[in-house]
């Protein structure tokens, strides 16, 4: 009774109660909604965070520049106040003030409109000054240009200072240095307030940076420009101690997203020939930033979320205000996971839960769903084997459902159909109909396709010679080689008709290149001929000779015959060319004849020798027919080597002469061949014809194609 029943196990009742004890989907969906809800919640936060540092870095920004652009300011006033202040010496220690002041500033100095200098610099002991090292505790330097009388050149004096600005030393040359001449003067002139310039070499340091600049006026008249000076390097300072988590990147760009500063301290800048070259963000060694760059919104400055990696990141580019006095901007990217760390490790104890329960449920219904699930695996992979038309069929399938037992028999039904079908059909037809909704029905259309047409040479006398068995075994072996060819140059074989074989290429699949697949083809029968026939005469038997003929043309291609009975062939004139090609060979020796359409097609992959324009019954115009001698790009063995080439340029020359209706002259060349390849078939037979008189009504035509 028992066994009974689980014969009659009814398929939906198995899987319903398969799903109704499967609480998977349910869990999961829990899982995924806390998932979801603590990314939801950790994304918010780091928003908001990322939104603070954006907002408290632009005003950090602003804060310590507005006092150093104060510094500049009231350095100014003083000129104006005391137009004389700057003309000497007593105003190097308000400079030096000035710079102590803060410690962003390098370098502090006025230039006049006269051409004199003052300026209270810090000082770097690895770097020259005036093409010497400064003295080992200098610190700081007090340096002064006076304007020099016309004719004379300016003399640049340097004092020495230690850190408790005691003289340490001194330096003095002359110098072409001209205030007047550098950036900060000329952008300051120009504008007639205070400004900061872009990114400059500074003269005096050899280092890069940018000028905070203001003019000094009196009664409407510029006297000259009090700057300070602030290095890139030093901005990148301030941007690293501000870093809002491990990962965040952070950069000062200008307005065209070149970097002036940034937090991983990285040089971004060149000094070329004293011109500096800013980097873009898109061409650092990080593509981090350029990805980052590429995603921003064009127009807005809001937070924007972007992946990399399978790695999550916020990100903000904003332009600082326009009080500032520069279009710079201030690009954030900061990777979610420092913000969602605690978070992770949640929803990790929580995945780990969920799949020790997953695994615990699934011990559970494993046994309930082999019963089902293993039958149906195993009659899919039947139907895929089918679909394919690959190897040999699986074994019947046993199943205790009722509803699997009958559908693995109609699979088996279904399986020997196929493969019976597939072996009178061809396999192309057969998979074009099991993978689509087309129906087999009488019809066909006209395509361009190619034909080919073989049979054994003096089939009819070897059939009196050789026993019915061994002839038997010997065609099927030809057949064999002539199957696995065409197969291999994606061909259809159309049918076999006794010794002959029929063939195309461009149907059921369009083939762009079909004419030289199956001239590639005969090829390889031509080459697997050639091991069968060396096999065969080892054992004393004669060989096998195949005869070949290819033609492209338009033909109609579908099915054919009766609704009870039909056939998936080519009809039209065109097969009967290759046919008659195929035949042709006879009467010139050769072995494989294509047509002149075959070779406009594909003469530029084939090494051929023009044979003769034949007459095709039917047809007006006499055919050109070439000898197919070798192929390129198919393999070395069926490479011509350089005596095929010579003989298939001597042959083009006779057949030129042929067709300028030089009949003396192309008897000569066709000789010639004969005294250099004794034996050729096609020059011994050209050579006779036109010795006996026969001449060949060659249309003319244009130049012959390069062979």
């Amino acid at each position: 009774m028992k066994k009974s029943l689980v014969k009659n196990l009814r398929l939906r009742p198995s899987v319903l109660t398969l799903f109704v004890l499967l609480t998977v989907p349910v869990f999961f969906a829990i899982v995924a909604v806390t998932y979801f809800s603590n990314e939801k919640i950790a994304r918010s936060n780091a928003d908001q965070l990322v939104e603070r540092f954006r907002t408290d870095a632009i005003a950090n920004i602003l804060h310590d520049f507005d006092p150093i652009k104060s510094l500049v300011r009231s350095a100014a006033a003083v000129g104006a106040d005391q137009p004389d202040f700057y003309s000497d010496n007593r105003s190097l220690r308000y400079l030096f003030s000035i710079i102590q002041h803060s410690d962003k500033i390098v370098s502090m100095y006025v230039g006049l409109a006269d051409g004199s200098f003052r300026q209270a610099r810090q000082i770097e002991p690895t770097v020259e000054v005036q093409g010497k090292l400064p003295p080992p505790d200098a610190r700081y330097a007090d340096r002064w240009i006076d304007a020099a009388p016309r004719g004379t050149a300016p003399i640049d004096h340097y004092l020495f200072l230690d850190a408790q600005r005691k003289e340490v030393g001194k330096s003095e040359q002359v110098t072409a240095y001209d205030p007047r001449a550098r950036l900060w003067y000329r952008m300051t002139q120009q504008a007639g307030m205070p400004v900061i310039t872009d990114p400059d070499v500074f003269a005096a340091l050899g280092l890069i940076g940018f000028t905070v600049a203001a003019p000094i006026f009196n009664d409407g008249k510029m006297l000259g420009v009090a700057a300070a000076d602030i290095t890139l390097d030093g901005l990148s300072e301030y941007l690293a101690e501000r870093k809002i988590s491990p990962g965040t990147l952070s950069y000062i760009l200008d307005h065209q997203g070149r970097v002036i500063a940034n937090s991983e301290r990285a040089k971004t800048y060149t000094n070329y020939n004293g011109r500096v070259e800013l980097q873009h963000i898109t061409s650092l060694g990080n593509d981090l930033p350029a990805i980052a760059f590429s995603a921003r919104p064009r127009d807005s400055e809001k937070l924007f979320s972007f992946t990399r990696d399978g790695k999550d990141y916020v990100a903000s580019l904003t332009t600082l205000p326009a009080d500032f006095g520069k279009r710079w901007q201030l690009f954030i990217v900061t990777p979610l996971g420092d913000f969602t760390e605690a978070f992770q490790e949640h929803n990790k104890r929580l995945l780990l839960f969920g799949v020790i329960a997953i695994v615990l449920q699934i011990l559970i219904i494993y046994f309930l769903s082999t019963v089902i699930s293993a039958p149906l695996e195993k009659l899919a992979r039947k139907v895929i084997r089918i679909q394919d038309l690959e190897g040999e069929s699986l074994p019947p399938l046993e199943s205790p459902i009722r509803e699997v037992a009958v559908l693995s028999r109609a699979i088996d039904t279904l399986d020997a159909a196929v493969k019976s079908f597939s072996a009178f059909v061809p396999v192309g037809l057969v998979k074009q109909l099991l993978e689509s909704d087309q129906k087999l029905e009488l019809g066909g259309h006209s395509r361009f396709l190619t034909i080919f047409f073989s049979d054994l040479e003096a089939f009819s006398t070897l059939s009196e010679e050789v026993p019915s068995q061994e002839l038997l075994l010997r065609v099927s072996a030809y057949l064999g080689v002539v199957t696995k060819a065409v197969n291999e140059e994606v061909g259809t074989i159309d049918k076999f008709i006794g010794d002959g074989v029929m063939a195309f290429w461009g149907a059921p699949a369009l083939l762009d290149d079909h004419a030289a697949h199956a001239c590639f083809a005969a090829l390889r029968i031509r080459r697997g001929m050639e091991g069968l026939n060396a096999r065969w005469q080892d054992n004393g038997l004669k060989p096998l000779n195949v005869r070949i003929g290819i033609h492209s043309d338009a033909v109609l291609v579908g099915n054919i015959g009766s609704k009870e009975r039909m056939s998936y062939t080519v009809m039209g004139d065109g097969v009967n060319v290759a046919a008659r090609l195929e035949g042709i060979n006879k009467e010139y020796g050769t072995r494989i004849t294509i047509s002149h359409s075959v070779f406009k097609e594909a003469g530029e992959r084939l090494c051929v020798r023009p044979i003769d324009d034949v007459a095709v019954k039917g047809r007006r115009a006499k055919i050109p027919i070439y000898e197919l001698m070798g192929a390129y790009g198919i393999g070395p063995e069926f490479e011509p080597d350089q005596v095929t080439v010579r003989l298939c340029q001597l042959t083009r020359t006779a057949y030129e002469a042929l067709v300028a209706e030089n009949a003396s002259l192309a008897l000569e060349r066709y000789r010639a061949i004969l005294a250099e390849y004794p034996g050729d078939p096609v020059a011994s037979e050209m050579a006779k014809r036109l010795a006996a008189g026969v001449t060949t009504d060659v249309a003319r035509r244009g130049p012959i194609a390069r062979l």
